[in-house]
């Protein structure tokens, strides 16, 4: 167990300063397991449910949720036999944290690595319909009967894909948007329609971009930003 004073956990949660948390307590807008809670209160980091003004803080620090953006030739395992760079080796060893979801070796873009487990099945798993962005350039000119056919849905090898969202940006590249997780859908969607993908960069997970993460960098997700995973998958903080 991890008692700490809880306007120092409102203030880590992102939601306020201590002085300002101390104001909220006093005006009784926090709760703390259903109950107005006091000041000078501690709670347990890794069990009570802590909310302010009915949105729930996720207070426990053994959690933890990074936002990497994945460079091409970077495989999404946890170590690999033939001793190619992970995405494991670009973030912190401590907590051990895992991708949600994968992207292939030559797939660019962004990737959540948490271990948060319930929010990464949810994320993951096509039942909750979670948004994934992509750039996406073909190597030829692509046309409007193409398009059509990804909007539409593709037939591929395990089952027609669910209907895509697509915008042309120019005569070669898309930008397409999908809730599914098939092993390489984008890629093999535009294959099955005759254009093979040349580049594929995801830029946007449910509510997450970020168009300044550098390639091989990563940021820790801000307190409100992991609130908007929580809501957009339904997830309510334990």
């Amino acid at each position: 167990m991890s008692q700490q004073r809880l306007q120092k956990v409102l203030a880590k949660a992102g939601f306020t300063s201590r002085r300002k948390a101390e104001e909220l307590i006093l005006q009784q807008r926090v709760l703390v397991n259903g109950k107005p809670a006091i000041l000078g209160q501690k709670v347990e980091t890794d069990s009570d449910v802590v909310e302010v003004d009915g949105v729930v803080a996720i207070i426990n620090p053994s959690l933890v949720y990074y936002l990497l953006n994945k460079p091409k030739g970077v495989v999404c395992t946890s170590s690999d036999p033939q001793q190619r760079q992970t995405v494991i080796d670009l973030v912190p060893l401590h907590p051990r944290v895992f991708s949600v979801g994968r992207l292939d070796i030559d797939t660019e873009g962004l990737l959540i690595m948490t271990n948060d487990g319930e929010l990464s099945f949810r994320l993951s798993h096509p039942s909750y319909g979670i948004e994934k962005e992509y750039l996406v350039q073909v190597e030829k000119s692509i046309g409007q009967k193409a398009i059509k056919s990804l909007r539409q849905g593709v037939e591929l090898q395990d089952g027609i894909t669910a209907p895509a969202k697509v915008t042309s940006l120019s005569s070669n590249l898309l930008k397409i948007t999908i809730h599914e997780g098939k092993n390489r859908q984008i890629r093999r969607m535009c294959e099955a329609v005759g254009y093979p993908v040349t580049r594929l960069v995801r830029t946007r997970i449910g509510p997450i971009s970020d168009s300044k993460l550098a390639p091989g960098q990563f940021r820790i997700l801000s307190p409100t930003q992991v609130r908007s995973l929580y809501a957009t998958t339904k997830l309510k903080v334990k």
